[in-house]
C-alpha cells in the first residue's frame, strides 16, 4: 500500500493481520525524517520574510519549548521508573489489555512506570522487554524500530495444591458455648 501524503487508508481485516504494518512503519519514517524538517525550515523562512529576525526569534522560543515540554516529559517518566524495580508491573493482564501496536517504547515505560527487562542481546533487533506482576503474570513485548509490533500475555497454571475446585477452605465461624 503505497504512502500518499502521510494519510494510510487500511482495510481493517489487513492491518488486524498485520500485513500492512511494515509500510506504515516506512510512511512514518519517512514523515519523521523529511517532512517535519522540512516543515520547521519553510516555518523560519516564512517568519524571516514576514517579521525579520524577531520573527525568527519567535519560532526559534516556540521550538526550543516544544523541545523541552519533549525532553521534561522523558525525565519524568524515567524519574517515576528509576523508583521501581526493573521489569515490574502492577498488573500484566490491565497492562495488556491497554498495549496498542505502534507505540513507542516510552510510552510503555510511562504505562509501566517501571523499565522491562531486556531479554534480547544489547542492540539488536527487534528488541524483546518483559513486565512482570505479582502473580507471576507477564508480558513480553517486542519492539522494532522503537514501536511496539507484537506482545504476548503468558500466565501462570493453577497450583495443584489449591484444589480441583478452586474454592477456599471454609472460613472458621464463633465457637460455640
Amino acid at each position: 500500500m503505497p504512502c500518499r501524503g502521510g494519510v494510510h487508508l487500511l482495510v481493517s481485516t489487513i492491518h488486524s493481520e498485520g500485513l500492512a504494518r511494515a509500510d506504515d512503519n516506512r510512511c512514518m519514517n519517512l514523515l519523521r525524517r523529511f517532512f517535519i524538517p522540512v516543515l520547521i525550515a519553510l516555518l523560519v523562512i516564512a517568519a524571516y520574510r514576514s517579521y525579520g529576525w524577531q520573527g525568527i526569534f519567535a519560532v526559534g522560543g516556540g521550538l526550543i519549548m516544544w523541545a523541552l515540554l519533549h525532553f521534561t516529559r522523558l525525565m519524568n517518566i524515567m524519574r517515576k521508573a528509576a523508583d521501581r524495580p526493573i521489569g515490574y508491573v502492577g498488573s500484566a493482564v490491565m497492562l495488556n489489555a491497554r498495549l496498542r501496536e505502534g507505540v513507542n517504547l516510552m510510552h510503555v515505560v510511562a504505562m509501566t512506570r517501571s523499565l522491562g527487562e531486556l531479554l534480547s542481546p544489547q542492540g539488536e533487533e527487534p528488541e524483546r522487554y518483559r513486565w512482570t506482576d505479582g502473580t507471576q503474570s507477564h508480558v513480553t513485548c517486542e519492539f522494532r524500530g522503537g514501536r511496539l509490533a507484537a506482545w504476548e500475555l503468558v500466565r501462570p497454571a493453577p497450583d495443584a495444591d489449591s484444589g480441583a475446585s478452586g474454592a477456599l477452605p471454609p472460613a472458621a465461624g464463633p465457637s460455640a458455648p
